[in-house]
């Protein structure tokens, strides 16, 4: 289920657009369109957790919300860009920014903070909740204290325009951890 709703959203994703990412990166890359062997290039060399490429023009990190504010910026970028000169000769080739986040990442207040700059200032940005209902190995009501999915309740409440959200089930350990 998880791999078709994110392939879904990844037919929207074209090849000048940015991808913003954290602990799915992998998936994230091949999606956008980087070669496996490029891809294994990084995970050989320890380097995957931090995954980046003005190629395929895709960013990760490790840090919970890490990169959201570069994604924010990146977007705000295009915005400038666009502004200044006529540098897109269609519609279609302006940019656009995907922010993939978790649950987890959806309660910080960075997350609140970059979405609704995005929203006041209409940046070509979409930030994508991915809820398997886990912070890392605890589930996220409890590791946050929260009830009955409260944040994501609210959180649904916002406005939609630059938000897309989806939950899945976790059927593999995260990294390093054992069930």
């Amino acid at each position: 289920v998880q791999e078709k709703q994110l392939i879904e959203i990844f037919k929207e994703i074209k090849p000048n657009d940015w991808v913003f990412t954290t602990y799915r990166s992998h998936y994230h890359a091949l999606l956008k369109g980087m070669p496996k062997e490029e891809l294994l290039k990084w995970v050989l060399e320890n380097k995957s957790i931090h995954l980046m490429s003005k190629k395929y023009k895709i960013v990760s990190s490790a840090l919970v919300g890490g990169t959201l504010s570069q994604a924010v910026g990146v977007a705000m970028a295009i915005k400038e860009k666009k502004a200044l000169r006529s540098v897109y000769e269609k519609r279609e080739d302006i940019p656009h920014v995907w922010r993939f986040i978790g649950d987890m990442t959806a309660s910080l207040g960075v997350f609140r903070d970059c979405y609704n700059y995005s929203i006041f200032n209409d940046l070509s940005i979409t930030f994508i909740i991915e809820d398997n209902g886990l912070s890392t190995d605890t589930p996220t009501n409890k590791a946050w204290g929260f009830k009955d999915n409260e944040i994501i309740t609210e959180i649904l409440s916002w406005d939609q325009s630059k938000l897309r959200y989806y939950q899945y089930e976790r059927v593999y350990p995260h990294y390093g951890a054992s069930e």
